[in-house]
């Protein structure tokens, strides 16, 4: 499991390990926190297709899910 900083997850580079309609490479465009101003959720988008996706910051921390940075 990745040891990640949730503050520092914006703009960072995500590639998919099980890619769907050709969506392989993602980056975090915006951080969503609750009352207490910690980070619940991420929003991704999608390099190619540039369509985003509402997940649990916790699902990058999956290495079967997820690696850091953009990998062929």
């Amino acid at each position: 499991m990745h040891q990640i900083n949730p503050n520092k997850l914006l703009l960072s580079k995500w590639t998919s390990t099980s890619p769907k309609q050709k969506e392989k490479h993602f980056i975090v465009t915006k951080l969503i926190r609750d009352e207490q101003d910690t980070v619940i959720e991420c929003i991704i988008e999608a390099v190619l297709s540039r369509q985003e996706y509402t997940i649990p910051w916790r699902n990058l921390t999956s290495p079967e899910h997820w690696k850091q940075g953009w990998q062929p």
